[in-house]
């Protein structure tokens, strides 16, 4: 008897140290998982126009696919990659960091340009002569692409946001973090994809004016929220890839900005030095670095990665 209570005892404390791991994992994937914001909502915001022009019963299994791909590149490629450089050469981490924020940077300078300057993005929308299962195929590699620089930054982040733990607990971490940003993003783009035709059975269906009405507001709306989801999303970029960059030269060595921008939240927040004050000038000073070292970038990545244009068609140029 006394040996199996023993053994319950063991049991127990097996199955509570793994609930505290899980927990510990569970809030660090949370944790990372914030970081990557700013890449979440430009995921977000990019993907539905992969769905434009084809036909509505489409709409959601071409989701299902591209995030299906998505899990591919996160789980598949990048995690076991991330795991491979975090043991022989951690020392990569941080460039690696710096460069995915500066292409963000690059990418939310570039949308902005090209807003003033009146140059609209076409896209995917040049393909509309094609047969429409030769156009999906299309669409869902190039955003299964396109997928693939933002799932690597949101897994880089991730890996760097991860407080020292085993290498299965870090590789867990990331699985959890691959997994919930895929289901976050992909789940808000179907929701996204399919609001305007459940606003077009309410206007047509329903009995009642005002519910007809709500539903005529859904399809007339959501021109204006891709809008705004977009605008929210080049502005996060900016914020995020600035932080990055920013905190990432703090890391190797250069602290100047980092320490400048330290000190303008300082000053500008005052005496009461409140949290949300200080982070709101963080940010703005964050975004404000971001776009000025993208429009430094754009002219030297427009140069440099034109012959790959071809490969990230949706992204490049």
């Amino acid at each position: 008897m006394s040996g199996l209570l023993a053994l319950l005892d063991d049991v127990a404390a097996i199955v509570k140290l793994t609930a505290a791991q899980l927990d510990d994992m569970a809030s660090q994937a949370a944790k990372a998982g914030s970081k990557t914001a700013g890449v979440v909502i430009d995921d977000a915001a990019v993907t539905p126009k992969f769905v434009t022009g084809l036909p509505a019963a489409r709409e959601i299994p071409i989701v299902g696919k591209i995030a299906s791909g998505s899990l591919f590149n996160k789980l598949v490629i990048l995690l076991p990659a991330l795991m491979l450089l975090h043991v022989f050469a951690p020392w990569m981490i941080a460039p690696l960091l710096i460069l995915g924020g500066a292409y963000l940077c690059f990418e939310g300078a570039e949308k902005i340009w090209h807003a003033l300057t009146h140059h609209h993005d076409k896209g995917p929308q040049h393909a509309t002569t094609l047969d429409a299962a030769h156009l999906e195929e299309q669409r869902v590699k190039g955003a299964i692409k396109t997928d693939f620089i933002l799932s690597s930054e949101i897994m880089t982040i991730a890996l760097a946001s991860i407080s020292n733990g085993s290498l299965w607990e870090m590789a867990g971490v990331l699985a959890v973090v691959a997994v919930m940003m895929t289901v976050l993003v992909y789940g808000a783009v179907a929701l996204l994809v399919k609001i305007d035709d459940a606003g077009l059975r309410l206007s047509e269906s329903s009995e009642m004016e005002m519910v007809r009405a709500f539903g005529r507001g859904l399809v007339t709306s959501m021109p204006t929220v891709l809008k705004v989801i977009s605008i929210i999303g080049t502005a996060a970029m900016l914020w995020v890839g600035g932080s990055i960059v920013v905190h990432g030269l703090h890391e190797v060595g250069w602290s100047w900005p980092y320490d400048t921008i330290q000190a303008i939240a300082d000053a500008g927040s005052g005496r009461a030095a409140s949290g949300p004050v200080v982070w709101l000038i963080t940010a703005f000073c964050d975004a404000v670095v971001g776009f000025l070292l993208g429009l430094l970038l754009m002219p030297i990545v427009n140069a440099l990665l034109k012959p790959f244009a071809l490969l990230f068609p949706e992204k490049i140029g």
